[in-house]
């Protein structure tokens, strides 16, 4: 198994900064690991304090393999520079696993995340791995240790080049996109919410990487393969953030299992229960599960498909 290299995104949070490090360095695979931060530049004097604090603190890091620095010297915002970034490492490696400030790990993280890109970057059904999973019920009878999800993770998680190459970062369909019912229905099988987060973006009124992703996801008829339960956590709920208010909607206890199953390539199927229980917590609505199984049969997947077809499989 290779080793993909970990990209790490930081800026104006020393005392996040500083957990987080500390949190990832209780995975034994840091010494085999390169990691490349990525230091985004400060916005004025409101940030300059606090932007060098977390540069004196990542030029102090050790344990790595290798530790490659990039210093912004103006401000790129979020992301900008995950995407900058991340084409930049994965270019280069092939894969990668992305990480940010605000993050805390399972000492198995590492483990885990290099396990599943490893296993399945020949299943075109797997778009990304994620490490944070929401705080679900997890069905009783559901005993795996993973699942697959329409809504992608962007706290720890993880790709391979031919799918980061797929992304359209500019959206150029949204508007017959916007039009089709049907298609923005299956979108949102991971939430409600995701369709409008879209429609901000392409409005100019937020700047987020993350439900861009989501599309292309969605566009490639693929998935987010999770732990079933979170092997990471997140500290910048707390008000701190550029793009987070305070909250605890998000918190997790971090999942401290040692061994994970990983299934055959092709072998996990989609439940749809955790997916109905997933765009709740995320979205609010109540909805049955005959709602969501009914977007994925008939009408919806033939209109998918047409919609689709000029999509080339992964190479």
């Amino acid at each position: 198994m290779s080793i993909a290299p970990i990209i790490l995104f930081v800026f104006n949070r020393p005392e996040h900064t500083k957990k987080t490090i500390e949190s990832l360095k209780k995975n034994q695979l840091i010494q085999d690991s390169e990691l490349f931060v990525f230091s985004d530049g400060s916005r004025g004097k409101i940030d300059d304090e606090n932007v060098e604090a977390v540069r004196r603190l990542v030029d102090g890091l050790g344990g790595f393999r290798k530790i490659t620095i990039r210093k912004r010297s103006a401000n790129f915002g979020l992301a900008n520079s995950v995407i900058a970034g991340m084409t930049e490492v994965i270019d280069r490696y092939g894969k990668a696993i992305v990480i940010e400030d605000d993050l805390l790990f399972s000492h198995n993280f590492l483990d885990y995340m290099n396990e599943a890109l490893s296993r399945y970057e020949n299943d075109p059904r797997i778009f990304s791995v994620g490490g944070y999973s929401p705080p679900l019920e997890i069905p009783k009878d559901y005993q795996a240790d993973s699942y697959l999800s329409y809504r992608c993770c962007t706290w720890g998680w993880g790709t391979w080049k031919n799918r980061w190459d797929k992304v359209d970062w500019n959206i150029k369909d949204f508007e017959s996109f916007s039009q089709n019912e049907a298609m923005v229905s299956l979108f949102n099988r991971g939430g409600e919410d995701m369709f409008q987060i879209l429609k901000l973006q392409m409005e100019g009124k937020i700047s987020s990487w993350g439900i861009r992703w989501d599309y292309a996801h969605f566009k490639n008829e693929a998935y987010c393969f999770r732990p079933t339960y979170s092997i990471v956590g997140n500290t910048g709920n707390d008000g701190s953030g550029v793009h987070c208010g305070a909250t605890i909607k998000f918190n997790v206890i971090i999942n401290a299992k040692k061994d994970f199953l990983f299934p055959r390539p092709g072998q996990l199927k989609v439940n749809e229960e955790i997916n109905r229980r997933f765009a709740t917590f995320y979205d609010g609505k109540e909805r049955t599960f005959s709602e969501l199984a009914e977007k994925n049969k008939g009408a919806f997947l033939v209109k998918m498909k047409r919609w689709l077809f000029q999509q080339k499989p992964l190479t």
